[in-house]
Parts: structure tokens; C-alpha cells; sequence
């Protein structure tokens, strides 16, 4: 895996997202919203950009009446998250002469 940087993962609560995601095989909107620290319309906004990126796959049903949406990393937004975070990680490694 080659560390490649993603502007997509640099914008709004989209890392803390992608990270959260990596790590679960499902997680409701609830879930990401009260861990990420931000509001619906927030969510909802940054959300949308990595499943339209194709990095983010989204299921909507309902649990007994109440309508629920989940999310998971597609395989394409896994790579890109570990490609991210390991240019991220790269730049830890530079030093100034």
C-alpha cells in the first residue's frame, strides 16, 4: 500500500467518520453522529460525499416503527482511509534539515 494523500478525508468530520468506520462492520447514524461530535445535517452532508465517492456504503430500514440508517466503509474507502492515514502518518516521519 503506497501512503496517498485524499482531500476527501481532509474536509469536516470525514476522517473521524472514516476512522470510527474502519474499525466496525455496521454503524447506525446515532452511533456515528454521537461520536463524532456533530449534528444530523452535518452528518447527513459528509456522509453523502463519501457514498457518492464511493467510498461509503449506506442501509436504510427500520427497527419495529422507527426509520434507521447504518453505514459502512466499501472496500474502496477502506484502501483510501489506510492509504490516507499512512500519508498522514509519513509526514510525522519528516524533519527539517
Amino acid at each position: 500500500m503506497t501512503p496517498a494523500r485524499d482531500p476527501l478525508f481532509e474536509v469536516g468530520p470525514r476522517l473521524a467518520i472514516g476512522a470510527l468506520l474502519q474499525g466496525a462492520r455496521w454503524a447506525d447514524f446515532a452511533t456515528v453522529r454521537d461520536t463524532v461530535g456533530a449534528g444530523d445535517s452535518v452528518i447527513s452532508k459528509h456522509t453523502r460525499t463519501l457514498e457518492e465517492a464511493g467510498y461509503l456504503e449506506v442501509r436504510k430500514g427500520a427497527v419495529g416503527r422507527r426509520a434507521r440508517t447504518w453505514f459502512r466503509l466499501t472496500d474502496a474507502g477502506r484502501e483510501a482511509l489506510t492509504a490516507h492515514l499512512a500519508w498522514l502518518t509519513s509526514l510525522t516521519m519528516w524533519a527539517p534539515p
